[in-house]
């Protein structure tokens, strides 16, 4: 893992942490922590406004997509994890925003987080960086471009699985769900 971020509620970035505790219904301190969260009318299944469960307990990018997003863009400054408002950046994993429900991500120190499923880019987030960013030629950006450059590429949600602390520079183990030993050949 290559930096980590926490968002305070009511604001769109993440700042930059030197680590993150992680417990069962999220990070500490994040404004995604939580058992339960309501509904998006546009992107769940339920009517907006519907308690339900928290499949978003943090959200994790590839840099490597991040910095392909941001030449899209033509971006002077590569855009960080904490500018999308995602709370791990991770490094080396090929296709990561692709990984399936399922998936871990375990940590050096014990913490285990599993893949719920991706993370699109959302028309507040693209707002939020248009006004925050311009191309290196000075050009404004759109409304619309981070959501047109980061698709397939804006990274994934997940939950907890196993508690604990988690620091900037831990090696992580990326592993596919495993079947459960009862169903094993």
């Amino acid at each position: 893992m290559i930096s980590a971020f926490l968002g305070a509620p009511g604001v769109l970035s993440k700042a930059e942490q030197t680590e993150l505790e992680f417990a069962l219904d999220g990070i500490v301190g994040d404004r995604h922590r939580g058992l339960s969260r309501r509904a998006w009318d546009l992107t769940d299944k339920q009517p907006g406004g519907t308690e339900r469960r928290n499949e978003r307990q943090w959200s994790a990018v590839a840099q490597e997509d991040l910095n392909r997003v941001s030449e899209t863009l033509s971006l002077g400054t590569p855009l960080t994890a904490g500018d999308v408002a995602v709370n791990l950046s991770i490094a080396d994993v090929p296709t990561f925003s692709r990984l399936p429900r399922g998936t871990t991500l375990t940590f050096e120190g014990g913490v285990v987080l599993m893949v719920e499923e991706y993370n699109p880019p959302c028309s507040r987030m693209s707002h939020y960086i248009a006004e925050g960013h311009k191309a290196s030629t000075g050009k404004k950006l759109g409304d619309s471009d981070f959501i047109e450059a980061a698709k397939f590429c804006r990274g994934l949600v997940g939950v907890v699985e196993v508690p604990g602390l988690v620091s900037v520079g831990e090696h992580v183990t990326v592993a596919a769900e495993m079947l459960p030993k009862w169903l094993r050949a």
